[in-house]
């Protein structure tokens, strides 16, 4: 008669069998012990593996999104002009950059307002200011190319990462005459920043409608516009 013991067949009368082979009878307890840690061994370091794997997949943590985020935003006086300065981070995902080393230009509208703000009405857009921004890889040069194209200046530079910091900063561009203001008003300014998908050609374009790789704007940030 044989008996089943955690998945091992064990001869019933294996006192017996021991002492005829010479192992001493009070030692059951430790084969079957022993062959116990046989059986589990390979499940236990399967499950030491995972539970050392377990806090290196809790730290790793899902990647950045891509996208526009606009940090900060202010107006100066100088000369009766008004000048804004701004600094935004731009993320671009992996199909923009992957399109973008292919030769496939990404073109950037920045879109400035200047609003009135009036007590008894709604608040009026007094004025509107809009500047478009080109980027581009020279595969020829490994360069990566801004262009104002509002202005036509163009900055070549060695880095993608470069390249975005740059053109998410914006200093001293003249935005309004201040003599236009009414010294009796309160005005505040926003800014929103975008990816201009409609310069995109058709096939991306197409995909922008469908999947959120290719759509990327900011909020609008605003602030006061001091007298």
């Amino acid at each position: 008669m044989r008996m089943r013991w955690m998945g091992f067949i064990m001869p019933a009368s294996g006192k017996a069998r021991r002492q005829h082979q010479g192992v001493p009878a009070g030692s059951g307890l430790l084969l079957r012990f022993s062959g116990w840690i046989r059986h589990l061994a390979p499940r236990s370091l399967t499950w030491m593996i995972l539970a050392g794997m377990a806090p290196m997949a809790m730290h790793a943590g899902p990647a950045r999104a891509h996208g526009i985020e606009i940090n900060e935003a202010h107006t100066e006086l100088i000369d009766d002009v008004l000048y804004l300065s701004a600094s935004a981070t731009i993320r671009l995902s992996e199909p923009m950059i992957d399109a973008l080393h292919e030769g496939v230009p990404l073109d950037f509208r920045l879109r400035i307002e200047i609003i009135r703000q009036r007590e008894f009405w709604a608040d009026d857009i007094f004025a509107t200011l809009g500047q478009l921004y080109r980027l581009e890889y020279q595969a020829l040069t490994q360069q990566y190319l801004i262009i104002n194209r509002n202005s036509g200046s163009r900055h070549s530079i060695p880095s993608l990462e470069a390249a975005l910091s740059v053109l998410g900063t914006v200093v001293r561009l003249p935005i309004l005459d201040a003599n236009l203001l009414d010294p009796g008003a309160r005005y505040m300014g926003r800014i929103l920043f975008k990816l201009d998908d409609d310069a995109l050609p058709v096939p991306l374009r197409l995909r922008s409608y469908v999947t959120t790789d290719w759509r990327m704007k900011s909020e609008w940030f605003t602030w006061s516009i001091q007298d």
